[in-house]
């Protein structure tokens, strides 16, 4: 006796400010339905594991590990990647900072970065060097050895404070 495939589910997820009704099969992550279903790739695959952070994305503003979320619970959440940062041509100013002050290397983790690194200046706008470390610890970067990303997320959060967009 053969288990027959399982039946996609139509939904609706709220991404970057836009409903979009998706149709995937039920076991898919988050991760997978962003990537594979709407062609959002600025989310990265990393360990699959929820051990390296490339995958966050926020969920009603709090960073996910989109590796270990299933898409069936994110139906009438309010989902943002990478892609809803930038405003038309013009980025945010943490993706400016870190493009300025070399906060990104080969670019892999910056995605997972910079959406952790949102969700903290949304809660704290003058978050402490401390501080930023603590949020970003679940963010690996094999690249940069840091240093360069804490100040980028601090010149982001100094552009982001004074209105820059």
């Amino acid at each position: 006796m053969s288990t027959p495939a399982p039946r996609n589910v139509h939904l609706t997820l709220y991404v970057n400010g836009e409903e979009h009704e998706v149709s995937f099969a039920p076991y898919k992550t988050l991760l997978e339905v962003l990537r594979e279903d709407m062609n959002l790739t600025g989310t990265k695959h990393g360990c699959e594991l929820g051990e390296c952070g490339a995958c966050a994305v926020l969920v009603d503003g709090v960073p996910v590990l989109s590796c270990l979320a299933l898409g069936l619970e994110c139906e009438g959440r309010a989902i943002e990647t990478v892609e809803g940062l930038a405003s038309g041509s013009k980025l945010h100013p943490l993706q400016s900072a870190f493009a300025d002050l070399g906060g990104a290397q080969c670019g892999y983790c910056t995605p997972g970065i910079l959406m952790t690194a949102k969700a903290l200046l949304d809660r704290d706008p003058n978050p402490s060097r401390e501080r930023i470390k603590e949020a970003i610890s679940g963010n690996l970067c094999r690249c940069t050895g840091y240093q360069q990303i804490y100040e980028s997320i601090e010149e982001g959060a100094r552009r982001m404070r004074e209105g820059e967009r």
